[in-house]
């Protein structure tokens, strides 16, 4: 249906608000997952589990609604539906391709007629539109993991078998499988690429179980030239499911098909798990992405930015130093990173490009973490001064050698990004100095940081330090 502004837009700025209105735990548990999908000129909200689905209709259903109507000039209507719900009503997703007659999920999905036959949803079921080689930044953090999977999507000879990306969180190995299997779905179309996370192989499995019908479920499976399967560790512990990924796994594996698995950590540290799975999960390639380093976050941020401004039909463009404080500030994950800017683009729209550093600390705060609420200035001088071998009397002294001098502006800069303190209260606790002296250290430190590794290091330990 033609609209002047995108849905997914819409759905943005509504989640804005909804997060800060019910607060990080419960926005991350109900609602981040769930998606905006269409059909048929329809606009659903769809979760991914019955569960969701029920706790978003009690709790959040009526305050979605009037931010839907407040932020949709085009007054749409905007319905909810669990996964299966939507996948059984319309057939599928809302991009068509070949199907994998594997069962839908799980107990508390299931429709209330019982006697249909099961669902079949199509190989591309739970895939990312947005999350693919194009849109990944790649980076010293990821870069040989990023490379493997292009390999992997190529279908190139001489492959690992199975990959294992692992990393905590937020740092990007759902886009990456994601972006691996629209590729290689891409490159080879001929063939059978089966995506799942570990949970919804976890419930299709029980349904076939219920159901007796395990063999189509085992057949299906192992009939993918590639098979993907996001998030492994959470089936560690449930046995039966274990069983028949080990069965699943060894049967592809010996006939030469492809095989790539995302896990929270190593295999060989997933002790839950079942002994002859891990070991099978250790014996291909096991990658690591790291956490993405300055320049990568602000790679991100800058690749974002263009993104969101394309999706609200202008020109995104934010100052260096509110850019610079988003990839100082937010190291740990790049989801958090995204929404960052997601917010002062929802906020601020075209005029994001006149955003101050300070209006974005200041539109920002509710938003940041309790953690940034016990980084005190002791904390930074404390951190610092051991950092540098220093006492942390020489940070607040009237001394001036470079040896000094240095680690003090970078204790400022630390003050600055990691606390709401404001310039003139950072000078006082450091020694009694003026404002200009905090505005100096933190403008020098700017500028040093970019072609000086080792201060950059520097502070990126110290910072990860102080945020335990």
């Amino acid at each position: 249906m033609p609209s002047q502004t995108p849905a997914g837009a819409v759905w943005t700025k509504a989640c804005l608000a909804l997060r800060h209105e019910l607060g990080e735990a419960a926005f991350g548990s109900w609602l981040a997952q769930a998606a905006l999908r269409e059909a048929g000129g329809q606009l659903y909200l769809v979760t991914p589990t019955g569960v969701a689905r029920d706790w978003i209709r009690r709790n959040a259903w009526r305050r979605i609604g009037e931010l839907w109507a407040q932020h949709d000039p085009e007054g749409r209507i905007l319905d909810l539906k669990s996964r299966m719900e939507f996948e059984s009503d319309t057939g599928g997703m809302e991009i068509i391709a070949e199907a994998i007659e594997v069962m839908d999920p799980v107990a508390t999905d299931a429709p209330a007629i019982a006697q249909m036959p099961p669902v079949r949803p199509t190989r591309t079921a739970g895939l990312q539109e947005r999350f693919t080689f194009d849109s990944f930044v790649p980076g010293p953090a990821n870069e040989f993991a990023h490379a493997v999977a292009r390999r992997v999507a190529s279908w190139a000879d001489g492959h690992f078998n199975p990959v294992v990306f692992h990393s905590p969180y937020g740092f990007g190995k759902t886009h990456l499988l994601n972006a691996l299997a629209w590729e290689a779905m891409r490159a080879a179309p001929e063939k059978k690429v089966v995506y799942l996370t570990a949970e919804r192989f976890l419930s299709t499995f029980v349904r076939a179980v219920m159901d007796r019908s395990t063999t189509l479920f085992k057949e299906e499976l192992r009939a993918a030239d590639l098979l993907l399967i996001d998030d492994v560790h959470f089936v560690a512990g449930k046995q039966s499911t274990q069983e028949e990924l080990f069965h699943t796994l060894t049967a592809l594996m010996e006939d030469g098909r492809r095989v790539v698995f995302s896990a929270d950590r190593p295999p060989a540290q997933i002790t839950e798990m079942d002994a002859r799975l891990r070991s099978h999960l250790s014996a291909g390639l096991v990658c690591g992405i790291e956490p993405a380093d300055r320049g990568l976050r602000m790679g991100i941020l800058e690749r974002k930015l263009a993104s969101l401004g394309r999706q609200g039909g202008f020109i995104a463009q934010a100052r260096p130093e509110v850019l610079q404080f988003l990839a100082d500030r937010f190291t740990d994950s790049v989801r958090e990173l995204e929404g960052a800017l997601n917010t002062l683009v929802a906020r601020m729209g075209p005029e994001v490009s006149a955003l101050s550093l300070d209006e974005a600390q200041n539109i920002l705060r509710p938003h940041l973490r309790g953690a940034e609420k016990r980084i005190t200035i002791d904390d930074i001088q404390k951190a610092t001064s051991e950092h540098f071998g220093l006492r942390q009397a020489d940070l607040i002294s009237e001394r001036r050698t470079r040896a000094v001098a240095r680690p003090r502006q970078a204790a400022m800069w630390l003050a600055k990004q990691l606390t709401t303190r404001s310039l003139p209260d950072i000078g006082r606790r450091f020694g009694g100095r003026d404002h200009t002296t905090v505005l100096h250290a933190v403008r020098r430190i700017e500028a040093l940081k970019a072609d000086d590794a080792q201060l950059s290091r520097d502070l990126e330990a110290l910072t990860r330090k102080l945020r335990g």
